[in-house]
């Protein structure tokens, strides 16, 4: 099933070389619903999720240059030496988080701005901070003409956004050597965090954690991942 999902997306992101505005959009649109398959495939269950995935237009976080690959389960670069993350480690985040409509949520590293729209598709309370200047006022950029209103910082992610804590959910989308004290206090208790904690340029180890009470943290293993570094100021 997965090996047939990833032939149709080639054959139709092909296409897009040979494709009117018109066409190139219904291809886009196709392979999206692709994508989403697969990821559907390897055991995201969430509709919500699901259905965000499936309305977000990945390839419009991206350069052009990019849109041939803007469906492929891989992330993508974005220049600055960031990327866009793969969209199954997307969904698994966000499924991970449990988002509910109306809850508070933090992101880590906006990148792209791509992960900050699904989040906006599940709650309209979503803030983001971005350390590189040029990365976050793009984003904001792409977002704002999507309609999404988020909220987006530049700063240094380590320190969170004390200002509007505390949050719901933080989901963090660049690699820590350490989970940062500062996230863990602005968590509200009962509050969840999905974060890749682990050295820069090797796997690391993604983690839910759920703050049960001030002193209390159940970590849960989701598994190896590989994300750029947390940079720091």
């Amino acid at each position: 099933m997965r090996g047939k999902v990833l032939i149709s997306l080639f054959i139709m992101v092909s296409l897009l070389f040979f494709l009117g505005s018109e066409e190139e959009e219904r291809y886009l649109k196709e392979a999206r619903k692709g994508m989403v398959e697969l990821i559907r495939s390897r055991g995201i269950k969430d509709e919500r999720v699901i259905s965000a995935m499936l309305k977000v237009p990945r390839h419009l976080f991206v350069d052009k240059s990019q849109w041939k690959s803007a469906y492929d389960d891989r992330p993508l670069p974005i220049g600055y030496g960031q990327t866009i993350s793969q969209p199954y480690i997307v969904a698994l985040m966000t499924e991970s988080l449990g988002i509910k409509k109306g809850e508070k949520v933090l992101e880590i590293g906006t990148g792209s701005g791509y992960q900050a729209a699904i989040l906006a598709e599940l709650t309209d309370k979503v803030y983001s901070v971005e350390i590189i200047e040029e990365l976050g006022k793009r984003a904001d950029r792409v977002l704002k003409s999507l309609g999404y209103k988020v909220k987006i910082k530049i700063g240094d992610g380590y320190n969170g956004w004390e200002e509007y804590a505390p949050f719901d959910a933080i989901i963090v989308t660049c690699a820590p050597d350490h989970v940062p004290p500062p996230l863990i206090q602005q968590l509200k208790i009962g509050g969840r965090m999905v974060i890749p904690v682990g050295p820069t340029g090797l796997y690391q180890t993604l983690w839910l954690i759920k703050k049960e009470t001030e002193e209390k943290l159940v970590y849960k293993n989701l598994g190896d991942v590989l994300f750029v570094p947390l940079v720091r100021r």
